[in-house]
């Protein structure tokens, strides 16, 4: 072969090879055309996240979990202000016999009543806070009005009226603050549905990146399919040279376009795989329908260094899982509180100060009223059931030391867990470095190889080997690639972390709620 066919084969592999370098244009991306259309979506990981975030059925759930809770919590904390009832039994009407004593006789008689009563009762009721503490005390103004008309046997009617005005104040004693917990309860399930949120979130993002890296390996196949065909084909442009001048290299040509063909196959089913996987996505993150999905694959291999204490602490601190069961565990210990309440000694108290008039007729009821005053204790003190109240409590105390322990386990589950995760990052990272320079240096053995076969120093079938060794090398690079960035994802997702920009992950993504706290 002559020094200028030399030169000029030489100078055509490495165009082809710079033309489909592994930064090819975007993988499914077909040339312009003229007719206008939806431009195309350059997808990149930042935007596969949006998409998801913005369309996601499972987050617009989850926010509406948040508001439900957060109307719950506004009920709760209406019940500490105060509230105006109006009772009405209007009318109340009796036409009946019934036996009753008669203690003029000291014996019981058959009486019969005929009664119509109307009667009000207006209340405003507050629940009492001190210090801003929920006491469990109610204080109450109170106005209470009845007019009550009677027939007697006699036919004679006898009307009545009576108003009341009193102040009422009643306080249970060794029973659980009902009021107080009830509000807690309903600021941790609050807590819980925006930890869920976040949760969530994060799960989203994971699945998004998972389903992107996933595309981004098709899409960096076709790019090394079509660098393996490039090459190819610049050796089947060699042995035909080489065949047109020595009859003897035409079987040259067949093995060359045999391996070929299986390329070119293969490339053929990479795109395809490409155009599934992105109609996939269409539907599973509402991508738009009508716009055409490409993705430029560039590998990105910076080193990424991650202290083990750092992440251990986001770990711990940003993540929801031990604030679940710190929620878990205080909603134990309130049933701890309310199952003593049941089944113990109880006291109710209650006094009240007032002024009433009873009158037979209305205009009177505002002159000359008397004073009325009521106090009230009662007690309910349980003698023996038996032990059913000390196995009801010692059954929720036993709840609480569960949950302690699935807390110390949660921490030492973390801490392995994130030990691990670092050794994986750590592994696969050095991993992917090597297989780095691994496939620079087998594209230059394939390239010295090509050149070695155009000057007849090499035969067809170590030529063939070294570019399978590269196609090879290229997907090995990739997969270790791909394993690097799958195992920094399953540490961000246990820390809610993103150690390559150094910042919490729901930062990143600008994660936040939209909706206020009540109050």
């Amino acid at each position: 072969m002559t020094g200028r066919l030399q030169t000029r084969v030489t100078r055509t592999v490495a165009a082809a090879l710079a033309a489909c370098s592994f930064a090819a244009p975007a993988a499914g991306q077909d040339p312009p055309s003229p007719a206008a259309g939806p431009p195309p979506i350059e997808l990149t990981l930042n935007r596969m996240v949006d998409f998801a975030l913005e369309s996601s059925f499972r987050i617009q759930q989850v926010n509406l979990s948040i508001e439900r809770t957060r109307l719950r919590l506004r009920a709760q904390r209406a019940r500490l202000k105060s509230r105006v009832d109006l009772e009405l039994r209007a009318p109340t009407l009796r036409e009946q016999s019934e036996p009753r004593f008669d203690p003029q006789i000291g014996a019981t008689r058959t009486f019969r009543e005929n009664s119509q009563r109307y009667q009000g009762e207006l209340s405003i009721r507050q629940p009492v806070v001190l210090f801003g503490y929920p006491t469990n005390g109610t204080i109450s103004l109170n106005n209470r009005v009845h007019r009550f008309e009677e027939e007697d046997a006699t036919g004679d009617i006898r009307t009545e009226y009576f108003n009341e005005y009193f102040v009422r104040y009643t306080q249970p004693l060794f029973q659980p603050n009902e009021l107080k917990n009830d509000i807690e309860g309903a600021e941790l399930d609050l807590e819980d549905s925006e930890l869920d949120f976040y949760a969530d979130v994060v799960d989203l993002i994971d699945e998004a990146s998972s389903a992107y890296f996933d595309l981004f390996r098709t899409a960096y196949q076709q790019q090394i399919r079509s660098t393996h065909v490039a090459r190819l084909e610049q050796a089947l442009r060699v042995a035909q040279e080489r065949a047109a001048a020595d009859s003897s290299a035409a079987l040259e040509v067949d093995q060359v376009n045999v391996e070929l063909a299986n390329a070119r196959e293969q490339l053929q089913q990479s795109l395809n795989r490409f155009r599934l996987e992105t109609a996939v996505l269409r539907t599973e993150f509402n991508l738009p329908q009508d716009a055409d999905v490409t993705l430029q694959p560039v590998i990105e291999l910076d080193p990424v260094p991650i202290d083990v204490e750092r992440a251990t602490e986001f770990a711990l601190e940003l993540t929801p899982r031990l604030r679940r069961l710190d929620i878990q565990l205080r909603e134990s210990e309130i049933r701890v509180e309310n199952t003593k309440g049941r089944g113990g000694v109880q006291v109710d108290f209650s006094v009240s100060y007032g002024t009433e008039k009873r009158d037979a007729v209305f205009g009177g009821l505002w002159q000359d009223t008397d004073n009325s005053f009521s106090l009230d204790l009662e007690a309910n003190i349980p003698i023996w059931d038996w032990g059913e109240r000390s196995a009801r409590i010692q059954a929720s105390e036993v709840g609480v030391r569960q949950t302690r322990l699935r807390i110390d386990q949660a921490r030492l589950d973390i801490r392995t867990d994130i030990e691990n995760e670092v050794r994986n990052v750590d592994e696969f990272q050095s991993r992917a470095l090597t297989m780095q320079e691994t496939l620079t240096l087998a594209s230059s053995i394939s390239q010295q190889s090509l050149e070695r076969y155009e000057a007849g120093e090499l035969s067809v079938l170590d030529l063939l080997q070294s570019v399978r060794r590269e196609f090879d090398t290229a997907n090995t690079s990739l997969e270790t690639y791909l394993g690097w960035r799958r195992a920094l994802l399953r540490l961000q997702e246990l820390t809610f972390y993103d150690f390559e920009r150094g910042m919490p992950l729901l930062d990143r993504y600008g994660i936040d709620f939209e909706a206020t706290e009540p109050q």
